[in-house]
């Protein structure tokens, strides 16, 4: 009879402590994914800064360009107001998300195009200089997603496998989703001559 209580005591305690791990492990890789959300929102933030000096720049040599100018500036401001809650990050907020910073890098692409037209702004240091941090900041970009699925594959893997996932359904732990490529992104660009 001792033997036996100690038996069910022994495997009720390693039941225990394998609840209290999985459980602290899957609250380790959910903040590692919202770390991996905040730095990626971070550095869109970085891009939407970038913006205002950008725009002040190509106005004072561009400023019947008004049209493209004031898309930038709507398309920052749509951003703006789009932000998706760490706990929430499914496919859909991530989607509304990546939509609004993708017309953002439309809007840019159309300012940046214009100023092949301007050979004294393509010349002018604040221009070159705002030009290599927009560069630079999209580089972050494309680095900060990329970390974020990681993190985001990493955490929908424990989530999912045995036996964890008694755990993670138990607690409420859910999936979190990824950033994809654009629709446009599987479109050749056009190139006319």
């Amino acid at each position: 009879m001792k033997k036996a209580l100690i038996i069910i005591i022994a495997v009720l305690a390693v039941i225990v402590i394998w609840g209290v791990s999985g459980y602290n492990s899957l609250v380790s890789n959910e903040e590692t994914v919202k770390s991996a959300w905040s730095q990626v929102e971070n550095v869109y933030q970085r891009r939407l800064d970038l913006i205002p000096n950008l725009v002040s720049t190509v106005k004072g040599y561009a400023s019947h360009e008004k049209e493209t100018l004031e898309s930038v500036v709507e398309a920052r401001t749509k951003a703006t107001r789009i932000s998706v809650n760490p706990e929430d990050l499914t496919e859909e907020n991530i989607a509304a998300f990546q939509k609004a910073q993708g017309e953002i890098g439309t809007a840019l692409g159309r300012l940046l195009a214009i100023t092949e037209n301007y050979p004294d702004l393509k010349a002018n240091q604040n221009f070159m200089e705002l030009q290599a941090e927009l560069a630079g900041t999209e580089n972050r970009i494309s680095t900060e997603r990329r970390k974020y699925n990681e993190a985001a594959r990493h955490y929908n893997t424990m989530v999912r496998r045995f036996p964890k996932n008694l755990l993670a359904s138990m607690f409420g732990f859910g999936q979190k989703g990824y950033f994809e490529a654009d629709e446009t992104a599987s479109q050749a660009p056009k190139v006319e001559f």
